[in-house]
């Protein structure tokens, strides 16, 4: 009964009646909407009067209102970072983009090259950046995780990013050695658009495919890597997917994605139909023409709405396999692991409702919309640990090393709650 009332779950040793106990703590999220909603508005109002510079409060407190409500056995985690370092990495940031934003305006070829091939070289080393900052700023109980990955190991796992890079770079001169040239076709008399060959098309096709198996090669090589490479205490973590297990999720998303978008245009071409017979109707009347300016507009608008509906359940389905996968294959050492129960089909309606509510309020749902995705992932999530979890959390403090961390996380715009 006190295993209960501390919110944990005691299952007994069947085998030796001296191993330790295993003790199921589900994870909870005491935040709400409401409570979300003052920080948000506060968060989007302070933004617009300094022009964007308040930003890095804002993620601060973001980050530290979801924090000081995820609860892990009874308590609460931290988030350490400076404030200092965040703001030091968001000024970063904005003058590079300034400098970059400058260069393409002023036409600067060499200078918006130079940007681009050092943004290719340097992304591992942002990526790096901000996975230190984010564990050595999560704490709980006193506890932090560190990541120990070395930069030849980091480099080693973004061989994808320059694959994708060599992709598109000789795709782009072998479209250019199949098309025709365009400026010559433009100069013709009636401004026909060169006929393209189904060569060229090919290429395209097969780079775009090799695209999608270098992002998925690049999701996989860094999760695994941030999972392998994270330590607690002297207390190396655990990894199970494999390579093949994301290509499983992408394919499925993609199916899920073409039979979303089939039902959206079947939607959208029934209205048209219905629109059509009603301008054929009521062209000749008074109001028929305001009614044809007027119907279109909507249609435009409903558009953007179905396409934005087509591609949310692929999103959100991929967004709640994918958690649920890697909870369920992490672990520390042999002394604790992970358990995910969250639904797909729960998420995919949620993502679903909160997109329709939060257009309906014109954005203003958002904050309500954000709580509730979060709490549904935390809540799906148990952690099982051998033994007492007091023992186990003063051995992991006593074995802790020293991190550090860098405030590129931050300029790497990468969501810590995610």
């Amino acid at each position: 009964m006190d295993a209960r009332r501390r919110g944990s779950i005691r299952l007994e040793p069947t085998i030796d009646d001296k191993a330790p106990a295993i003790r199921g703590y589900r994870l909870r999220f005491t935040g709400s909407g409401g409570e979300y909603f003052r920080v948000w508005i506060v968060n989007v109002l302070l933004s617009l009067i300094t022009l964007g510079f308040y930003t890095p409060f804002a993620r601060k407190r973001t980050v530290h209102y979801f924090y000081s409500h995820s609860l892990i056995a009874d308590s609460a985690l931290e988030f350490t970072a400076q404030q200092r370092r965040m703001v030091v990495g968001f000024l970063l940031v904005f003058l590079l983009s300034a400098a970059y934003q400058l260069a393409v305006r002023t036409e600067q070829d060499t200078t918006v090259s130079i940007f681009i091939i050092a943004g290719a070289l340097l992304a591992p080393v942002i990526w790096a950046s901000a996975m230190r900052f984010r564990l050595t700023n999560t704490r709980w109980r006193g506890l932090r995780l560190v990541f120990t990955a070395t930069w030849k190991e980091i480099y080693r796992a973004s061989w994808p990013v320059f694959a994708l890079a060599l992709v598109w770079l000789a795709t782009f001169f072998a479209v250019t050695g199949l098309v025709p040239d365009l400026d010559s076709s433009a100069q013709t008399t009636r401004m026909r658009l060169p006929r393209i060959p189904g060569s060229a098309i090919a290429v395209v096709l097969l780079a775009l495919f090799l695209s999608v198996l270098c992002i998925i090669r690049i999701e996989y090589n860094y999760r695994s890597l941030l999972v392998l490479r994270t330590r607690i205490g002297d207390q190396v973590s655990r990894w199970k997917p494999v390579y093949m297990d994301f290509v499983n999720i992408w394919v499925a998303t993609v199916i899920v994605f073409l039979l979303s978008a089939l039902a959206v245009t079947l939607l959208t071409g029934a209205l048209i139909a219905a629109a059509v017979l009603y301008f054929k109707a009521n062209l000749a009347k008074p109001e028929g023409v305001f009614f044809m300016i007027l119907m279109t507009v909507v249609m435009g608008l409903l558009s953007l709405l179905f396409l934005l509906l087509a591609s949310t359940p692929a999103r959100a389905f991929r967004e709640a396999r994918m958690f649920r996968l890697i909870w369920n294959n992490t672990g520390i050492s042999h002394i604790a692991r992970f358990k995910c129960t969250l639904s797909t089909r729960k998420f995919v309606f949620l993502r679903i409702k909160n997109l329709v509510l939060s257009l309906l309020t014109l954005g203003l749902y958002r904050p309500f919309a954000r709580v509730n995705e979060y709490q549904m992932k935390y809540d799906s999530v148990t952690l099982y640990v051998k033994g007492s979890l007091d023992q186990l959390t003063g051995q992991l403090e006593a074995a802790q090393k020293e991190g550090f961390g860098d405030a590129l996380a931050d300029a790497a715009g990468l969501d810590l709650i995610g």
